[in-house]
């Protein structure tokens, strides 16, 4: 068992380089390709760029969680009963600024521009979604620890 998909997300103002977030996004999935740009227009006109990273393919979901780090993780574990939805995703929220600096935090939504990302398990009949996220979550762990 393990990640189905993950996907992450972060939005550049007009004025920012969206590159950047790009270049952040696919070292935190270690998938250059996994990663578009959408240029769209704000509600008020501004320019806005929407950079995703999206990794479909289970062994590579899977791995990537590893690249989350230990202490990420270990956090992502303690607090997994506010983060794993009832559609067997678990949310994360990275501190932007953070990773563009190579640093990997959690945090929350406030002053700081984060990266949302959304990991979803494979949860079969039968499984305890909770069960399966502290694994997986351990798994990568172990992975990231080797």
């Amino acid at each position: 068992m393990g990640v189905h998909h993950v996907s992450w997300q972060s939005t550049a103002s007009g004025v920012e380089d969206e590159y950047i977030h790009a270049a952040a996004l696919s070292w935190l999935v270690g998938d250059e390709d996994a990663i578009t740009i959408e240029r769209m227009n704000s509600y008020h006109g501004s320019p806005v760029h929407l950079v995703t990273a999206e990794l479909k393919r289970r062994g590579k979901a899977t791995k990537s969680l590893s690249r989350l780090g230990c202490e990420v993780l270990e956090s992502l574990k303690s607090e997994l009963g506010s983060r794993l939805d009832d559609d067997n995703v678990i949310h994360i929220r990275l501190d932007l600024i953070d990773l563009i600096g190579g640093k990997l935090s959690l945090t929350v939504p406030g002053e700081r521009p984060t990266v949302k990302g959304r990991a979803k398990l494979e949860v079969y009949p039968g499984d305890v979604a909770i069960d399966v996220a502290m694994s997986t979550l351990e798994d990568a762990k172990n992975a990231a620890l080797n």
